[in-house]
């Protein structure tokens, strides 16, 4: 029995692509421990190794996993990095090198998975989302990435190979710049996750000029589109939210409640600084949800506000011509003067038309004025002008 996958809610990251969306993995009831779901649109896996000490660094494209296997044993770190998913077997090879526990395996291959820290016994395992920006500057790529700690090795395997936020790490190990050269691989994963989270801070600021735009937009002139957008946005950033608030807790318990030899006191202070990164994000989080949120509240009293303004109109045009169309509709009745002289007997006078007209014309031209006075049409003109 293979695994199955149910969409427990959509989170379109992309406004022209309505496709992308968080899913989550579950298995069908009975299926056996460490079960690997590929998806059927998974790229093949691309590997690549970067094995480095203090003097020099080197970076290798693997095409066999077997040929990682020297590398995990020597003093040096080892990089080895794996974009995509799409081969069964090459993934049950890493596992046999790396000596993953199967279940261990599963939450790596069967995305995507709640962000977590898990030990094992000379193993540390780190789930998690990355995100990045969009080309067009607008949506984001979210994916999943998994860090694997072991003694001399960090093993990262990411969802897709198109794009990912290592790039500043990978140009820190081959100039030797900083201190990573210098330091274990407990740093390393330290770099890695650190980039991890830094590649939200650009996405949250798209997100926060959006926002200060669409406050004008829904003073100014709220529309259904505006409505779309706001809801486009807390949408996003509930994303965002689902995959930074999971992530803070993994942190903090590899911080505070890691047993491992693995994560030296030096790496966990450097920890703690991507910690207060992961809070900072999720503040910033918050904040942009709940303007948002008030968004929708000014957005309904805008609309609302418009529609008062409308009908404030439509109330001062009536109010004239009520009057007017009782005039008109009293001398509009079949009365014959001939025959009783109370049937209308100003049909008959010979200034009647134009003793009827300066009457009507004498009320909307008082109604006007007492408008005026009353500064109606002021707003009048304002709602014209919109």
């Amino acid at each position: 029995m293979v695994g199955k996958r149910i969409q427990l809610t959509s989170l379109v990251v992309d406004p022209d692509d309505d496709d992308q969306s968080i899913e989550y993995h579950y298995d069908a009831p009975g299926t056996v421990p460490g079960t690997l779901t590929i998806p059927k649109d998974a790229e093949p896996p691309v590997i690549d190794l970067i094995d480095y000490n203090e003097e020099n660094a080197v970076r290798l494209p693997i095409d066999q996993p077997e040929k990682c296997q020297p590398y995990l044993d020597t003093e040096s770190v080892s990089w080895v990095d794996v974009r995509g998913l799409g081969s069964e077997d090459i993934l049950l090879r890493l596992g046999r090198v790396f000596s993953l526990h199967p279940l261990l395996l599963e939450d790596v291959v069967n995305v995507p998975q709640r962000p977590k820290m898990e030990e094992y016994d000379d193993q540390v395992v780190i789930i998690t989302r990355m995100v990045v920006l969009k080309e067009s500057g607008k949506g984001f790529y979210s994916e999943q990435v998994s860090l694997i700690l072991g003694k001399h090795y960090v093993l990262s395997v990411q969802e897709e190979s198109k794009h990912d936020c290592f790039g500043i790490v990978r140009d820190r190990i081959r100039s030797g710049k900083g201190s990573i050269r210098k330091r274990n691989a407990d740093y390393l994963a330290y770099a890695l996750l650190d980039a991890i989270v830094d590649g939200f801070f650009p996405i949250l600021e798209v997100y926060g000029e959006e926002i200060e735009e669409l406050e004008e937009e829904v003073v100014e002139s709220p529309s259904r589109q505006t409505l779309e957008k706001i809801h486009h946005v807390k949408r996003e950033l509930l994303t965002l939210r689902r995959s930074i608030w999971p992530l803070r807790d993994a942190i903090n318990s590899l911080i505070r409640d890691s047993s491992n030899d693995l994560v030296s006191e030096e790496a966990k202070i450097y920890l703690r600084d991507c910690y207060d990164h992961t809070v900072q994000v999720l503040d910033m989080v918050e904040t942009y949800r709940e303007l948002a949120a008030s968004l929708m509240d000014v957005y309904l009293s805008s609309v609302s506000n418009r529609m008062n303004e409308i009908m404030k109109v439509l109330t001062v045009i009536s109010t004239i011509f009520i009057p007017l169309t009782f005039v008109a509709g009293v001398y509009g009745m079949n009365f014959n003067p001939e025959k009783s002289p109370l049937n209308m007997p100003e049909l008959n006078w010979y200034w009647g038309y134009p003793v009827c007209w300066a009457v009507m014309l004498s009320i909307a031209i008082a109604l006007v004025f007492y408008f005026k006075r009353k500064g109606w049409f002021e707003d009048f003109a304002t709602t014209v002008k919109k």
